[in-house]
């Protein structure tokens, strides 16, 4: 068992596959109507009512009544007030014990004193942004070569979405080649090039709404365990302009929704080598939640270049970057043209004084507290506590982690499998994919009706301030809602 990392038993992936398969191979079980129209009348309507009267108006005036997808929940958004370790306040006056945690970056807990007081003075002296250099941006860049051994030099960037994009221009740059090759269903961000193979694997272009698809002519996705299919999209390449790089999320798309196989990654790293493609790794969501030396460090395997986001500004704006070997980030040098082609890169608020401060104390205070491995130990509680409860109701349910990344799949909409050599099945799946989806939402209102905040209702981030206690309490919370669930 590797030390100093949130994993501390990796899970058994093809058990998990096979538990995953059933599930979605059996009808939706969801909350029960009577329970679901209780839930929303007595607690939505009644509990939350200046949420909805918030977001009613926010309509007006924003598309959708919320800025980020992870502000929506069924039946309407929660406005949140108030963030403190392991719990978020709304502003109804409603408590919730937090397992979204921002999406991620907040490893150590909402709002962390210690980084609180640092921003606080920083914000006294120089403010949040000057457009010129700073020390923090110095030091960030510094601890993030002293952490993680792929990483000789590191870019901030303003999100994990601009340094995908950075990732994907120096890999062309580095190696003259053409094609980006992605794991089917992970999420890159929203940039064009990379608005493709979404969630399902084999789903290409289909959700890649506003993009032409002539943008797509050098994007190809494979499939997630699956060498062969790489090898197979490599070898094409070799005749249409070759691969710059292969992109992907070490522990699997979707945050490991698709868990990999143990040693998948080595097998990536080896094709890699073998087609002069360069091997980025995706750690917007691993990097320093894994371990302070990124998922990259746990699985023993060096990336050419590495995507940071999150984590990278301690819950604070503007969190992305990129990091890798120097042959590569001259690529990405500021200033003046070289005899060096530099992509094109920008970005007036990134590596302001702000995240940056606020990533390095983060890192700091992880790396002093061991907040990696405090969280993992509160993932693998709640996991196995899910778990009970799932054999207890007899359930079809799915709990499985990765360390603080935990996966709880009712309904298991993205493990769904598109076969694009049997098109006329392609329209079908994907309506059960939505069928499916609105039954996960209906499970994410029952967690928040009792006081339990997670990420579309299947997939929960744990914390440093998640105690057992907490953890416990949660597991209670849970119980109670799986007693709504049908046939229970």
């Amino acid at each position: 068992m590797a030390t100093g990392f949130s994993i501390n038993e990796y899970p058994n992936v093809e058990q998990t596959y096979k538990d995953l398969r059933k599930l979605v191979s059996l009808p939706i079980r969801s909350i029960r109507k009577t329970e679901m129209e209780n839930i929303l009348q007595n607690y939505f309507e009644k509990k939350c009512s200046q949420s909805k009267a918030m977001i009613t108006k926010a309509s007006e005036y924003i598309p959708g009544g919320v800025q980020h997808n992870l502000s929506f929940n069924f039946p309407f958004p929660l406005v949140f007030t108030k963030a403190a370790g392991a719990y978020l306040y709304d502003l109804d006056g409603n408590k919730y014990i937090d397992f979204l945690q921002a999406g991620g970056p907040t490893v150590l807990g909402s709002n962390p004193t210690s980084v609180r007081k640092k921003v606080i003075e920083l914000l006294d002296t120089t403010g949040p942004v000057t457009g010129l250099f700073h020390e923090y941006e110095y030091k960030l860049a510094e601890k993030i070569v002293e952490l993680v051994p792929s990483v000789e030099m590191f870019r901030m960037l303003g999100s994990g979405t601009e340094a995908c994009m950075a990732s994907i221009r120096v890999a062309r740059l580095a190696t003259k080649k053409k094609n980006i090759v992605k794991m089917g269903g992970a999420y890159h961000g929203w940039s064009d090039q990379l608005a493709y193979g979404l969630r399902i694997p084999g789903t290409r272009h289909f959700e890649a709404n506003g993009v032409p698809r002539s943008i797509f002519k050098y994007t190809q996705e494979f499939y997630p365990n699956d060498l062969n299919s790489l090898e197979s999209v490599l070898k094409r390449n070799r005749f249409f302009g070759g691969t710059a790089a292969v992109l992907i999320e070490p522990v699997g798309p979707e945050s490991g929704t698709r868990p990999l196989d143990l040693n998948f990654n080595k097998g990536v790293r080896e094709l890699c080598n073998k087609y002069g493609a360069l091997l980025i790794f995706d750690e917007v969501v691993t990097a320093f939640r894994i371990g302070l030396s990124g998922a990259q460090g746990y699985f023993g395997v060096d990336p050419d270049l590495t995507v940071f986001g999150k984590v990278v500004a301690g819950g604070y704006p503007s969190a992305g970057g990129l990091g890798g070997k120097k042959e590569y980030m001259k690529y990405v040098s500021a200033g003046l043209q070289t005899g060096t082609k530099k992509a094109l890169i920008g970005g007036t608020m990134a590596a302001n004084p702000l995240s940056s401060l606020a990533g390095y104390f983060t890192l700091c205070e992880m790396e002093k507290t061991k907040a990696c491995e405090t969280s993992g130990r509160a993932g693998d509680r709640l996991t196995k506590g899910l778990q009970k409860l799932i054999k207890k109701y007899d359930l079809p349910f799915v709990a499985f982690n990765q360390g603080s990344i935990c996966h709880l799949e009712t309904v298991g909409t993205m493990l769904l499998d598109i076969n694009i050599k049997k098109f006329w099945t392609i329209k079908k799946t994907i309506a059960e994919a939505h069928k499916r989806k609105h039954a996960m939402e209906e499970m994410g209102a029952a967690y928040m009706s009792e006081g339990l905040v997670t990420l579309a209702g299947s997939r929960l981030y744990t914390s440093a301030a998640d105690t057992d206690a907490v953890i416990d309490d949660a597991l209670k919370r849970f119980d109670r809602v799986f007693q709504k669930v049908e046939g229970v």
